[in-house]
């Protein structure tokens, strides 16, 4: 019988801590082939291509520097042949390029290929609201998981205690990835709610985006626990108003009320809009600033979530949704975040 062969789609801060774990896992697993081809979007980083960097000194030193890789994490510039001859694939870019990424796979895939996401986000079209897993899904026309947690980054990588949480809609599949992932320090669970482990993922950063506000404004802690309570309210309504099926035991996961707590903590979306109130720069000035090249997610998603909103007549239905969409886009005083919820 051939082995499972892994391959990662995306490079960056998440990508390569996730790299890190699978590359050690692969080899616990005489059935999973101990190659993990990662896919990297080439640029230049200090006068040298980026994956010859990170194939010779096992670490991607602009998006995780000083975090050593596994040496079977094999960077691949080519997205066809990061893929090539893959079963288990695991996409972690940000998901405005998902659909790029897809038409590139179309047709091209092993005919057992399995996916999981780690995207947080969702996209909007003419058809209304779409979970990236789906995109994915029917682009490709396999299987697609989730796995979503209170899981930043930089923490992960440096083997602190965590959760996060597998999504899914065939137990077996979600077994193959439970393999990958699993470890002392990075403790899954699984659900079989797809929609609302990856929902919880994406709606959290547009909480996070309040949460920095609130920071930025000098409120306390007080003011803080308000604004995640709040925001969790308005991420349960609209996970079930849009979605049928999604289970309350999912929030109290880690895709859920754990993420949504050290989200906002921490991380990128809270870090930005504090400095949005401190400076009184746009958010975009600030992602370039800020974010060396990463995307900011909660505000573009604030904006996909007030175009749904708005289409069905809903916006004063979701107060904090709305607030940030406008303190975002609009040009609204960031202090209205205290007073428009």
């Amino acid at each position: 019988m051939s082995k499972e062969k892994v391959a990662i789609i995306g490079s960056g801060n998440w990508g390569s801590a996730i790299a890190k774990i699978v590359g050690r896992n692969v080899t616990n697993f005489p059935e999973i082939d101990n190659e993990v081809r990662m896919w990297v979007f080439e640029e230049i980083y200090q006068g040298k291509r980026l994956t010859e960097i990170i194939n010779t000194t096992h670490e991607n030193v602009k998006y995780l520097p000083n975090i050593p890789l596994p040496k079977n994490i094999v960077a691949v510039p080519e997205l066809l042949k990061a893929v090539e001859g893959a079963t288990l694939l695991i996409f972690v870019v940000p998901h405005q390029f998902v659909k790029g990424c897809c038409e590139q796979l179309y047709d091209r895939l092993e005919p057992n290929a399995r996916a999981i996401s780690l995207i947080k986000g969702v996209d909007v079209s003419n058809d209304g609201l779409q979970l990236i897993s789906d995109v994915i899904g029917s682009h490709l026309n396999i299987d697609v998981s989730v796995l979503m947690g209170a899981n930043i980054a930089n923490g992960v990588a440096k083997d602190e205690f965590c959760e996060s949480t597998i999504g899914y809609n065939i137990l077996s599949n979600a077994e193959q990835f439970y393999k990958l992932f699993n470890t002392k320090y990075f403790r899954i669970s699984m659900v079989e709610d797809v929609a609302g482990a990856e929902l919880c993922g994406a709606l959290k950063n547009v909480v996070a985006i309040a949460a920095g506000l609130v920071d930025g404004l000098k409120c306390g802690d007080n003011t803080k626990a308000a604004i995640i309570r709040l925001g969790l309210m308005e991420m349960r309504k609209f996970c079930k108003a849009f979605y049928a099926g999604v289970k309350d035991e999912t929030f109290f996961e880690s895709c859920g009320v754990a993420d949504l707590i050290t989200t906002c903590s921490g991380g990128r979306n809270r870090r930005v809009a504090e400095a949005r109130v401190l400076t009184g720069k746009s958010f975009e000035v600030l992602e370039k600033e800020l974010l060396n090249g990463q995307k900011l997610q909660g505000s573009g998603t604030s904006k996909e979530l007030h175009q749904i909103l708005k289409d069905k007549h809903l916006i004063h239905e979701y107060p904090m949704f709305t607030t940030v969409y406008r303190i975002c886009y609009e040009g609204l005083n960031p202090a209205a975040i205290l007073e428009e919820i």
